[in-house]
């Protein structure tokens, strides 16, 4: 499916090990890479859609989380129409670190990008550390999206992309019939101006 009326840069961020990979893999390919190995710098997937008949491209970008790669990734929010922060609900400290790559992407997003918070691993119940209510407050005092997923059970993941891919064509929507009224203004006012000028 080459044809597509929009395409969509998304990019996951978070911390090592949340599971980013997982998920893209999930919605991507439809598989759950046991033994997944930490992602080097980025990686990028393609996802082609179709949302209410039209036909939508998703270029999903996979960051690496750790420290070392974070100079190469913040590089690739510059373009991003959405960005999916990931947490894993096994883990409080991917979860305290959420601030921090909230101010990192202040710095290089402008406020029309999409942002949701992700709560990965939700299947983990016996070893969770951060409550589905705490996530969610995190998410609305940031003006985010919220939800929990499992990239393993295949929990919430098309919902994730879904959700995220109807908000951008919304937007692009919105967008595109503001700019074809504005040409059509404008050839309207030239066109007037050619008749003023001849009389």
């Amino acid at each position: 499916m080459d044809d597509y009326k929009f395409l969509f840069k998304v990019v996951l961020i978070g911390e090592a090990g949340v599971g980013k990979t997982c998920l893209v893999r999930r919605f991507c390919q439809g598989v759950f890479p046991i033994g997944q190995a930490a992602t080097i710098g980025v990686d990028f997937l393609i996802k082609n859609l179709e949302i209410n008949g039209d036909k939508i491209k998703l270029q999903i970008w996979d960051t690496a989380g750790q420290e070392r790669f974070r100079t190469i990734t913040q590089s690739y929010y510059r373009s991003a129409n959405a960005i999916i922060i990931v947490y894993d609900v096994s883990n409080q400290p991917s979860f305290d670190r959420l601030p921090e790559w909230l101010r990192e992407l202040k710095q290089h997003i402008n406020e029309k990008v999409v942002v949701i918070l992700v709560g990965n691993k939700c299947d983990l119940t016996e070893g969770r550390e951060i409550p589905y209510h705490i996530g969610e407050s995190f998410a609305q005092r940031h003006n985010m999206k919220f939800i929990e997923t499992s990239a393993k059970e295949s929990a919430n993941v098309e919902q994730i992309f879904q959700e995220l891919s109807t908000t951008l064509l919304k937007q692009a929507n919105q967008i595109f019939e503001t700019n074809r009224k504005d040409t059509k203004t404008l050839k309207n006012d030239i066109q007037s101006n050619k008749i003023y000028n001849c009389c």
